[in-house]
């Protein structure tokens, strides 16, 4: 698998990692046990088997025209009832915009995870891979009392198979 990841602006990463620690300081899954060297804030814009031909560049090109996006975050949810605890991001113009120029250049792009989609894709932060949706309202009590903002500064890809990541938009 291959993915299309915004990276935050420092502080928006820093207060994504704290609501990680606040969340893992009191018992409850976060992302801040994952100690894998690729685990950092993103939003993934798209993921598909592999890219085709020449798509890297065009992303990259894409995503450099684009960046830096505002990165506006709204309420915590639990995904599907009982998945992912995350952040919302607010859909500004700026990101929808990208996300739909990913996706054209993707088109033909093998393996497209129905998820990430224009019209299916729901733009978010991860704080918890597996989360109890009953432990909702203590979560976001500890990770979101505040709204922090701040702007997605670069752009990377994951190749799941590899589990390395490589910069499209460097910071």
């Amino acid at each position: 698998m291959r993915t299309v990841e915004l990276v935050c602006s420092a502080p928006l990463e820093e207060a994504v990692r704290a609501a990680w620690a606040r969340l893992a300081a009191a018992g409850l899954p976060s992302l801040a046990r994952n100690i894998h060297p690729t685990n950092r804030p993103h939003l993934t814009l798209a993921a598909v088997d592999e890219f085709p031909p020449g798509v890297e560049e065009r992303l990259a090109d894409v995503c450099a025209a684009a960046l830096p996006v505002p990165a506006l975050l709204d309420r915590v949810e639990v995904l599907d009832g009982s998945a992912p605890l995350v952040w919302l991001v607010r859909p500004v113009p700026e990101l929808v915009a990208l996300h739909a120029t990913v996706w054209d250049v993707l088109a033909g792009a093998p393996g497209q995870r129905p998820w990430h989609l224009p019209g299916r894709w729901i733009p978010h932060l991860s704080l918890a891979l597996r989360f109890r949706d009953a432990d909702r309202r203590l979560a976001r009590a500890l990770a979101g009392p505040d709204r922090p903002g701040g702007q997605f500064v670069a752009a990377r890809s994951y190749d799941g198979e590899a589990r390395t990541v490589s910069p499209l938009v460097p910071a």
